[in-house]
């Protein structure tokens, strides 16, 4: 990892920055013969997938109990759960093979603040009220916001991790946000000090502000 990577990774990581080296390579090894991720993001794995998911940590309320909808290879809940020690997170994850690697790598790296739970975000509405929801590389708003605002009922925040479409499927969502009683979205740039792409997230408030 060059310079300019590791010290973004220090930074983000801090004490935990050995975890998050071999989270990256269960990524790069079983991740790939898992079928988790494709060998030609072994390259990027850093920049492009790690570091772009754990500089999302900043957005977190202290201590928050936080559920990752559709965790698959972890990003970003493994990766948001080593930046930030402080706050508890729920992988909710459909498929077993991928719910068989993440409990892999959450037990080799000693993660206790990590659950994963096999299931649709559907399934567990009304088994959990989380403080916040992530996504990433789920679906679009229009049908994120359904299967992941019902697991705040009715008070806290979705943080969905979106590219250069993130306008776009805001206004697509317009109506969905209005049923499901979502605040105005807001669209952030985090990282930007940090990374040379910084990461982009759609903020959506429900019930009060954090």
């Amino acid at each position: 990892m060059e310079g300019r990577l590791l010290q973004a990774a220090e930074e983000l990581f801090g004490d935990r920055v050995e975890l998050a080296r071999r989270y990256v390579e269960h990524l790069a090894t079983t991740g790939i013969e898992w079928g988790l991720l494709g060998p030609r993001e072994v390259p990027r794995l850093w920049e492009r997938h790690v570091l772009n998911c754990a500089v999302v940590g900043d957005l977190l309320p202290d201590g928050a109990l936080v559920a990752d909808v559709g965790s698959g290879a972890g990003l970003p809940g493994l990766a948001l759960a080593l930046a930030r020690p402080d706050c508890q997170f729920i992988l909710i994850e459909p498929l077993e093979r991928r719910v068989a690697w993440l409990d892999m790598v959450v037990d080799d790296l000693g993660l206790e603040n990590v659950d994963v739970v096999r299931a649709r975000s559907e399934q567990v509405v009304g088994n959990i009220a989380v403080d916040v929801v992530t996504a990433r590389a789920v679906s679009a708003l229009k049908t994120l916001v359904p299967m992941t605002v019902p697991l705040l009922q009715g008070s806290g925040e979705l943080l969905a991790i979106k590219g250069r479409s993130a306008a776009d499927e805001v206004r697509t969502a317009a109506k969905v946000l209005k049923k499901h009683k979502c605040g105005t979205p807001l669209i952030e740039t985090v990282g930007d000090d940090l990374l040379d792409e910084p990461t982009t997230v759609v903020r959506i408030a429900v019930g009060r502000r954090r």
